[in-house]
């Protein structure tokens, strides 16, 4: 076992949480529950696209060389021999120089043209047209294969889908995606005094709040939060929900139970049952933090306050739940601010202080890691590096949204 509190950097705790989790496997989606899924292969485009050459305008097709030198003024007349229709119809249609054709939005260009004049600099006299504007050849249209061509990659994997992708895989032939399936997260407090969420707490007792924080975090990542019972402060009882869990989950975030305490179990069990791996990172707050393995499930013991939950989750839980989703997406977001008050802190750690934003300008809010109100009332955090005694007023700073 790890010796208690020898702390190792943030990036080292990092790179073991990386290790200790290999990404879980797949399954089949349709594509209507495609999105926000991880692509687990890379998806190549099984045809061309456009198959055809087609237009991006409403307007009429034409020779480009029969628009040369064609303006407002001296306007172009051309034969009008028809309309293009959509679809396998609009194949039949041919033009020959001196001729044109009206054709929509994303209709095929027939034989014989090379462009599309836009419908308002042309006007139509029913038998002919007068083209008011000279075009190039290419002009407003969508070459054969311009998108992309057979066997041309699409997508990558490990790409979360967006709203976009699921398009791009419709019209690529794909009607089941194969995509990692959600890893599955056992969520465990730990703690006498905690009592649901609909229980009024006695003296001494309060809600736990920990586990949902953590659960709704796991389904903002990508996973499935799988939720037990409180445990009261008994390593048998931990040790018997880990071990019966095991097989159900594929990782377990634990929250109490990590500090310098004797009611504090965490590190023993974790131990008893697998390996800690760490116990004690240079980071304030969660500098209790406990990172381990029991079987195949990579465990994260996290402090107890509510905002050492919230970093910890960010930092260590993120990288976590990336690493099992086999996504290769940041999905922190970050934000250029000015930092309207100084920032105090200790050299030989990290520390993350959350900010509110107002307009371009970062507001530290301080307090307690036991409080509430400056997890509803931040968007997000700054980092301080280990190497740093605080940061100045008027810094530019990262803020890493929540």
């Amino acid at each position: 076992m790890t010796e208690f509190l020898r702390l190792i950097p943030v990036i080292e705790a990092i790179h073991i949480i990386n290790r200790i989790s290999p990404a879980v496997g797949t399954e089949h989606v349709s594509l209507t529950a495609a999105y926000g899924r991880v692509l687990a292969g890379d998806i190549r485009a099984d045809i061309d696209i456009p198959g055809f050459d087609r237009s991006v305008k409403d307007g009429f097709a034409v020779n480009s060389a029969d628009t040369i030198r064609a303006s407002e003024a001296v306007p172009v007349p051309l034969t009008k021999v028809g309309h293009v229709t959509m679809g396998r119809g609009g194949s039949d249609l041919s033009i020959n120089p001196g001729e044109c054709a009206y054709i929509p939005t994303g209709a095929l260009l027939p034989d014989g043209a090379d462009a599309v004049v836009m419908l308002e600099y042309c006007q139509d006299l029913g038998d002919m047209v007068l083209v008011g504007r000279q075009v190039s050849p290419g002009e407003n249209i969508i070459s054969a294969d311009e998108d992309y061509s057979r066997g041309e990659g699409v997508l990558a994997a490990g790409k979360l889908l967006n709203v976009q992708d699921v398009g791009v895989l419709a019209a690529v032939g794909v009607s089941r995606a194969e995509v990692r399936r959600r890893p599955v997260i056992g969520v465990i407090s730990i703690g006498v005094e905690l009592v649901p969420p609909d229980q009024i707490p006695g003296k001494g007792e309060v809600r736990d709040v920990n586990s949902y924080l953590c659960g709704a975090f796991v389904e903002e990542r990508g996973g499935t939060p799988r939720y037990y019972e409180i445990v009261r402060d008994n390593p048998d009882e931990l040790a018997a929900l880990l071990s019966s869990a095991l097989d159900a989950c594929d990782a377990f975030l634990i929250t109490g139970g990590s500090s310098k305490d004797e009611r504090d179990i965490t590190a023993g069990v974790i131990g008893s049952l697998g390996e800690v791996l760490a116990h004690g990172v240079a980071l304030a707050p969660g500098k209790p933090t406990i990172i381990g393995k029991i079987g195949h499930a990579p465990v994260i013991g996290i402090p107890g306050h509510p905002a050492s939950t919230r970093i910890v989750l960010s930092v260590f839980a993120g990288p976590l739940l990336q690493s099992l989703t086999g996504c290769t997406a940041r999905r922190e977001v970050k934000q250029k601010a000015i930092l309207t008050r100084s920032i105090p802190s200790e050299r030989g750690r990290e520390e993350y202080v959350r900010v509110r934003l107002l307009g371009d300008e970062a507001v530290p809010l301080f307090g307690k890691s036991g409080l509430l109100n400056t997890l509803v009332e931040s968007d997000g955090f700054v980092r301080i590096s280990q190497g740093y005694e605080g940061l100045e007023a008027g810094s530019e700073v990262d803020v890493t949204l929540w």
